[in-house]
C-alpha cells in the first residue's frame, strides 16, 4: 500500500507555540498568545496596562496568563511578591479576598503544609502577596497567575496563582492563592510589585488564551 504524504507547511502550529496567527486545525480551541514580555530588571513595579505599550487586557480574551521568569529581588531578603489590579488604568487598589495556601520543604529538617492566615485577603486593597522569595545570586521566583475575563462589567473578577520560589530562609516554597477582585468594573491593568525594594532581574509575560 502506498502511504500518504503531507506536505510540513500544510500545518499550521503557530498557536500550540505561543505566537499569533491564523489558526486551521482541531487544535485550535485552546490557543495561547503572546501579548507582551517584560524585562523587570531594576523596576520598582511592573506594569501591564490596557492600550499602553502593546497591552491587551480586555474582551479579547476571557482568560489572561501572566508567567514570571526568574523574578529576583533587591536588595532585601524575602519581601512579599505581590499582585494588585485597577479599573481606571492607574489607581491600584481593587479590594480583593483571596485565599493562600503552602508548601514548604527545608532539606528534610522542616516540611509543612497548610492554610497561611498571614498572607490571605479580606476585602484587602493592597498587594496580594504570592510568596516571598531570597534574595541570593541563586535565589528567584517563578510561577504564573491566571485572570478570568477581567473585562466584565456583570461579574466579580476571579484569579488563581500558583508560584514556586526558594524562600528567604533557604526553604523551597510553593504557594497557592485563589481568590478575586470586588469589582464588576472592568479591569484594564494588573500591577506586580515587591513589599520592600525592587526587582533586580527577571521576566514576565502576559498571555491570552483564544476562546478560553
Amino acid at each position: 500500500m502506498a502511504l500518504s504524504k503531507l506536505a510540513a507547511n500544510s500545518f499550521d502550529l503557530t498557536d500550540n507555540y505561543a505566537f499569533t496567527g491564523t489558526t486551521t486545525g482541531i487544535l485550535s480551541t485552546q490557543n495561547l498568545f503572546l501579548i507582551k514580555n517584560i524585562d523587570a530588571s531594576n523596576s520598582s513595579t511592573v506594569n501591564f496596562i490596557n492600550g499602553s505599550n502593546d497591552v491587551v487586557i480586555d474582551n479579547t480574551y476571557k482568560t489572561y496568563i501572566f508567567r514570571f521568569i526568574n523574578i529576583h529581588p533587591d536588595p532585601n531578603n524575602g519581601p512579599n511578591f505581590g499582585i494588585q489590579a485597577t479599573t481606571d488604568g492607574s489607581n491600584f487598589n481593587v479590594a480583593q479576598s483571596v485565599t493562600h495556601f503552602r508548601a514548604r520543604h527545608d532539606d528534610d529538617t522542616s516540611t509543612t503544609f497548610g492554610y497561611d492566615t498571614g498572607n490571605d485577603s479580606v476585602q484587602a486593597t493592597g498587594y496580594q502577596s504570592m510568596g516571598s522569595p531570597g534574595n541570593g545570586n541563586d535565589e528567584c521566583f517563578t510561577g504564573q497567575a491566571i485572570i478570568f475575563n477581567p473585562s466584565s462589567t456583570t461579574f466579580i473578577k476571579h484569579y488563581v496563582t500558583v508560584c514556586a520560589n526558594f524562600e528567604s530562609g533557604d526553604i523551597a516554597q510553593n504557594v497557592y492563592n485563589g481568590g478575586y477582585f470586588n469589582t464588576t468594573s472592568a479591569i484594564d491593568a494588573i500591577r506586580f510589585q515587591f513589599s520592600s525594594g525592587n526587582f533586580d532581574q527577571g521576566i514576565i509575560k502576559l498571555y491570552g488564551i483564544k476562546d478560553s
